[in-house]
């Protein structure tokens, strides 16, 4: 079982904030985020424009939500399939015949061969633009930690007492899983699944900074970052919405794995 300490508690908060307003923004204001309207360009927040308009009269509400619910919609797929990709093979390279465990040392050196960006941006380039492109990607990248976590302490659990005297009882490999080797993995795998989500959408962010991530006029942080540098004099609250967006949701992940979790 997991005990969040202080901080932590305070980075789930934040992040049920920014989730709920992700989710609930296109619900307060009606309207569109990729409908143009050119005689509203650079509009400063008002009561018809919350956030402002952009420099194509887009509704910086509903464009900050839409790029938000990308961000998330990506963490949380890259967090999922990571830690179920890395902690199976993990466990089953500990457990299994130890050409396994050599067959899976050999993929990761290979994988850890290139950075993890030179990677994602290779994806990225085969299908430009493409949302589960990037996802495939950066979960090809971010499995390996739990991969490793799983397996270091699955290895020094295969030999403990409680794990010797269930299998001499006959309880079978799932029970042994459930019950010896996924309460210890646990902990550290909600530190790495945290980091691992601001790694994601930071990445993501990055790609699209660079203009071979999401491309327009789909709403993405870093995309949206680049858009409207050139008008940071002229309407300074517009540059400044996706860069406060893209550090809260880094922030929010950032302290919820901090601490200790038992």
């Amino acid at each position: 079982m997991l005990a969040l300490s202080t901080t932590q508690k305070s980075g789930l908060a934040l992040l049920v904030l920014l989730i709920a307003y992700a989710l609930c923004a296109p619900l307060l204001q009606a309207g569109d985020a990729t409908t143009q309207n050119l005689s509203q360009i650079l509009t400063s927040p008002n009561a018809d424009y919350w956030l402002g308009t952009d420099h194509f009269g887009r509704n910086m509400w509903l464009r900050l939500a839409e790029a938000m619910q990308l961000s998330l919609m990506m963490a949380a797929l890259c967090v999922i399939t990571s830690a179920i990709i890395g902690v199976t093979a993990g466990v089953l390279a500990a457990t299994r015949a130890p050409w396994f465990d050599r067959v899976m040392d050999g993929i990761v050196t290979m994988i850890l061969a290139l950075p993890g960006l030179v990677l994602v941006l290779i994806f990225a380039a085969i299908v430009p633009g493409s949302f589960w492109m990037l996802y495939v990607a950066i979960s090809l990248i971010q499995w390996i930690e739990y991969f490793r976590i799983s397996r270091a302490i699955t290895q020094r659990l295969t030999q403990s007492p409680a794990v010797q005297s269930s299998k001499l009882m006959g309880f079978g490999e799932w029970y042994i899983f459930r019950r010896h080797y996924f309460p210890a993995i646990m902990p550290p795998l909600f530190t790495i699944a945290a980091f691992g989500a601001a790694n994601a959408i930071l990445m993501m962010a990055s790609l699209g900074f660079v203009y071979v991530g999401i491309q327009p006029p789909l709403a993405e942080l870093g995309l949206m970052i680049v858009e409207h540098f050139p008008y940071y004099s002229d309407a300074p609250w517009l540059l400044a919405q996706p860069l406060a967006a893209l550090a809260l949701v880094v922030l929010a992940c950032q302290l919820m794995g901090r601490g200790k979790s038992l």
